[in-house]
């Protein structure tokens, strides 16, 4: 699968091998060669080869299962909109993406950490930082889901700098920015099937915005991806691969030579439901992405303008944005002054 210049393919987006990286320069050169005209070309990918066993996936798919089985009740008093962190469950439809309601239920888990409230003068983006909230009756799900965060961590570290090093950059250039401190983000999600009144959006378009998300989905499908004629297409699930895709960071990093791509969910019909698990790889929040030296940075076009998303150079302002807009009800309890001050 090397770069063409030849029309391509939308029934299925590029399947990448990373542990091609361990067979030899032959076998890495290839792996570079495809992961340059993946993230350049298209932004998404399908990622194999990635050392995360079959067994590991299944201990965090059945702890999440146990989630979603659990009564109402137990689900709502891990209520996000308790958390000015925005840590905890989102019922269906509370959560909204281009300010449109999203047809799914979901957890939303990072880094455990204590509560941080910033004080005067700091930046509000530490109210990210925080504890999460857990079922009581659910140990198996701590476990599993905070496991899931270091393991997928260390494969985006090994894909991001396998990815830089196939355009050309330093492979450790990002380094300094994660570490101990990043902000990783889980979300454990359930579509339900189609609204009552019909509506389909399970999540309305969108761009991730921070690093690389690696998207666990299962067999029902549902992820579209915006390709080069503009259409959205659908992404068929591939047994044991993670969907990859970049995000904003990256795009800005390199001033639009790697892409951070739309995508929405269309919900499943009927009572068909569909499970997934986003991870999103993301740094520090205080860290400022600085601009990538790489070769083909004279060829970049630009970054995407686009005067509803504005861009900020300390990442912590990019993810509080998202989730002051995502979260209406978490942010209008304990961030009132937040959106006034938007």
């Amino acid at each position: 699968m090397t770069h063409t210049s030849a029309t391509p393919s939308y029934a299925q987006l590029p399947i990448i091998d990373l542990s091609a990286a361990d067979r030899g320069p032959q076998a890495r050169a290839l792996l570079h060669a495809q992961l340059h005209a993946a993230a350049h070309d298209v932004g998404f990918f399908q990622l194999v080869g990635h050392g995360v066993s079959q067994g590991e996936t299944q201990r965090l798919v059945r702890a999440m299962h146990a989630f979603f089985r659990l009564p109402e009740a137990e689900r709502l008093a891990l209520d996000n909109v308790n958390s000015p962190h925005f840590r905890g469950y989102t019922r269906t439809g509370d959560e909204r993406t281009g300010g449109s309601r999203d047809w799914r239920d979901q957890l939303d888990i990072g880094a455990e950490r204590p509560a941080r409230t910033p004080g005067p003068g700091e930046p509000a983006y530490w109210w990210l930082e925080g504890p999460n909230q857990w079922p009581d009756g659910l140990p198996e799900l701590r476990t599993a889901a905070l496991g899931w965060m270091d393991r997928l961590s260390a494969v985006a570290q090994r894909l991001l700098h396998e990815l830089l090093t196939a355009i050309g950059a330093p492979a450790d250039f990002y380094d300094p920015v994660f570490g101990a401190h990043a902000h990783p983000h889980l979300k454990l999600v359930r579509y339900p099937g189609s609204a009552s009144d019909g509506a389909d959006q399970g999540v309305g378009a969108h761009k991730d915005y921070g690093f690389l998300t690696l998207l666990l989905q299962d067999q029902v499908g549902g992820l579209q991806v915006e390709r080069g004629d503009r259409l959205f297409h659908d992404v068929p699930p591939v047994d044991g691969a993670f969907v990859v895709n970049l995000g904003e960071l990256l795009e800005v990093a390199t001033n639009g030579y790697l892409l951070a791509t739309n995508h929405r969910v269309v919900s499943p019909r009927g009572a068909t439901e569909r499970f997934s698990v986003p991870f999103f790889y993301n740094p520090r929040l205080d860290a400022r992405v600085a601009p990538l030296p790489f070769p083909h940075a004279s060829t970049a076009p630009g970054i995407t303008d686009d005067p509803t998303n504005p861009l900020f150079a300390e990442y912590g302002y990019n993810e509080l944005k998202g989730k002051l807009r995502a979260h209406p009800l978490v942010a209008e309890r304990h961030h009132a002054d937040l959106l006034t001050a938007a």
